[in-house]
């Protein structure tokens, strides 16, 4: 079942850390450290398939995690891993009454953030005495989000218990008695070298009053790739939207203060190239779903070491290579660089970047339609008249659908399928604004 799995996600090996997390006891507890971008979903996810059993028809794994974003991407990489079993999410923001309905009838595997899924087990939701496997995702992270109590409340509500697994991507001394783990075998690849990040650092020195007029130029200078700029705060997130927006500069934002879906349609903007660049606060430096970003800019300082190594961490990754650039008034050096960066020197009068290649189209329907990405390629490859190289990256939500398509075709392809009907319904189709 394994080799299917990694078939069907078309990876032809499995990494270190990988492989040596397949090769714990199947009922031994497991501590995983490694480094953010390393695979260690997959670490977690394979072990598991192989102790999901067919005839049990309740939840029999629970996968709690930090964040909506990293619920909503474990759950497609385990759909993508073909097994047959079910797989739900449940997390705030999300329609309660649509979470009870899909318990009713149980996935094999529940992932969902502790406030969410403490909430379903106190009202009694789903069955807990046939879950055996507990994996607690980015343990550190919650912790630091201040989910413990969540936390502690889930795992006192599963008595059946057969093996726990915990995450993190930072050292782990005190592994907190709630989580009841006991004997477990630690895999620790958080010094691992072959881990470390090929990535270059740079320092752009800025007047403060000149702060957001340096970060524009910088922008303009490299954004013909992905990007990430990260702020401490969701204000100077909104700050910097909208100055880029007075200067006609298209992107996205990303931050706790917004509604869910659209923080999702922000980061599917960012996925599939209709925007290159993607402010955000320390929200998206771990467990998102997006694509190798080849740059990364710190408007400003992260508090710590930790969050400046998590921030890095979402370039460079698995072998490729990135630039994090640090924004400096000429007295600021951060306590833990222990030698400044080479400095990037900013053109004056940067030229204003062209648009991306990409636009997304909204449809007005999804999974909850029936409707799939094979009626989506359908329609505009055949009503819509598109060649199959101006379709790109295509994503169904529940009650939604987006699909990428050639900046340059998008116009008449809306006015092509306007009219046109999906599995005989009208649906609204548009550009996503």
């Amino acid at each position: 079942m394994v080799k299917q799995a990694l078939r069907n996600l078309k990876i032809n090996a499995l990494n270190e850390m990988q492989q040596a997390a397949l090769d714990v006891a199947e009922k031994q507890d497991l501590i995983l450290l490694s480094p953010t971008g390393s695979g260690k979903t997959l670490g977690f996810l394979l072990p598991l398939l192989r102790t999901l059993k067919i005839d049990v028809p309740t939840v029999q794994a629970l996968i709690v995690v930090p964040s909506r974003e990293l619920a909503l991407q474990i759950e497609q990489v385990f759909k993508g891993m073909g097994s047959g079993f079910k797989v739900n999410c449940c997390y705030g923001g999300h329609s309660v009454r649509v979470e009870i309905n899909n318990l009713s009838q149980p996935p094999a595997v529940l992932i969902g953030t502790p406030g969410r899924l403490a909430h379903h087990l106190r009202r009694k939701t789903f069955d807990t005495r046939t879950v055996s496997t507990l994996i607690l995702d980015e343990f550190d992270k919650a912790l630091e989000f201040g989910f413990q109590e969540d936390m502690a409340y889930i795992i006192k509500q599963l008595p059946f218990l057969k093996k726990r697994v915990l995450t993190s991507a930072t050292p782990m001394d005190d592994i907190p008695a709630f989580t009841a783990i006991t004997k477990p075998a630690t895999l620790n690849y958080l010094s691992n070298q072959a881990s470390v990040p090929n990535l270059k650092q740079k320092v752009v020195i800025t007047d403060a009053a000149d702060k957001l007029d340096t970060l524009f130029a910088l922008i303009c200078s490299i954004s013909a790739e992905p990007m990430l700029v990260f702020c401490n705060h969701r204000e100077a997130v909104e700050r910097i939207s909208d100055l880029l927006w007075d200067r006609e500069l298209t992107h996205s934002i990303f931050h706790g203060g917004m509604e869910q879906d659209d923080r999702e349609r922000a980061l599917l903007k960012f996925r599939n190239g209709s925007h290159r660049i993607l402010i955000t606060t320390d929200l998206a430096s771990r467990g998102l779903d997006i694509p190798e970003i080849e740059h990364i800019i710190h408007y400003q300082l992260p508090h710590n070491e930790d969050a400046f190594v998590h921030r890095n961490g979402r370039t460079a990754r698995m072998h490729a290579t990135g630039t994090s650039y640090l924004l400096l008034t000429l007295d600021e050096k951060p306590a833990y660089l222990t030698e400044m960066p080479e400095e990037e020197v900013i053109p004056e009068n940067p030229a204003l970047p062209p648009p991306t290649d990409w636009a997304t189209l909204y449809l007005a329907a999804g999974k909850k339609e029936k409707i799939n990405k094979v009626d989506i390629v359908g329609l505009l490859l055949k009503k819509g008249e598109l060649a199959k190289e101006d379709l790109g990256l295509i994503e169904v939500w529940d009650h939604s659908a987006y699909a990428a398509v050639k900046r340059d075709r998008i116009v008449e392809v809306v006015q092509r399928v306007r009219n046109e009907k999906i599995k005989g319904k009208k649906v609204k189709i548009e550009i996503s604004r």
